[in-house]
């Protein structure tokens, strides 16, 4: 992928952060210079109802304002949804999905619909804890879609949460350490997974 013009789909519950997540790409990748849009789809978004969310990102101006039906990344917050929504819909075969687990991507792939495309697995629980001692998986899937997707360098992006951060919670300095510390330990935890798929498209 690359970010020439690239279309994300968030799958989540209502107070996982999905829509924020997806709302905070669209920030850090318009502060880079690209064009870009992030929404959520319309509908009501209780505590824990499934919610839909979408990102553009290109290098020129977008004209489609509808929603996304053919995705080149699909990000799943929640892994309990694999039980009742189709998430790979559409997802194209070039393409890759996300899903928030501690299982590997061998193991979450029966439950994929047959898409044999590229997957990824990220312990989004396990890293939110560890950095910031509580449950907020919206930072950890916001970086593994960076990492996936490259829409950005992992230097650039890194750079513009940092001082996005810093803003919001001036005051909260353990705030922006955790949450910078989720941040690049997705990074880390995402790299072998992400060579491993550079070494079986080469072949």
């Amino acid at each position: 992928m690359d970010r020439k013009s690239i279309e994300i789909r968030w799958h989540g519950r209502g107070g996982q952060g999905a829509k924020t997540a997806a709302l905070l790409l669209a920030d850090v990748c318009f502060k880079t210079g690209a064009y870009v849009q992030g929404f959520p789809e319309y509908g009501p978004e209780r505590m824990g109802a499934p919610i839909t969310a979408f990102n553009r990102i290109s290098d020129k101006e977008i004209r489609v304002h509808s929603n996304i039906y053919n995705p080149d990344l699909v990000v799943v917050v929640d892994e309990t949804l694999l039980n009742s929504v189709d998430v790979t819909a559409g997802l194209k075969e070039d393409g890759a999905v996300i899903v928030n687990t501690d299982r590997t991507p061998g193991e979450v792939r029966p439950k994929l619909g047959g898409y044999t495309g590229r997957v990824y697995t990220v312990d989004a629980r396990a890293i939110s804890m560890e950095a910031l001692g509580k449950y907020f998986p919206n930072s950890p899937m916001l970086a593994a879609a960076v990492a996936v997707s490259s829409v950005m360098d992992r230097e650039s992006f890194i750079k513009e949460m940092k001082a996005s951060y810093e803003h919001k919670f001036a005051k909260k300095p353990e705030v922006i350490e955790g949450n910078m510390k989720a941040l690049t330990m997705t990074f880390d935890a995402l790299s072998g997974q992400l060579e491993d798929s550079c070494e079986k498209e080469a072949v």
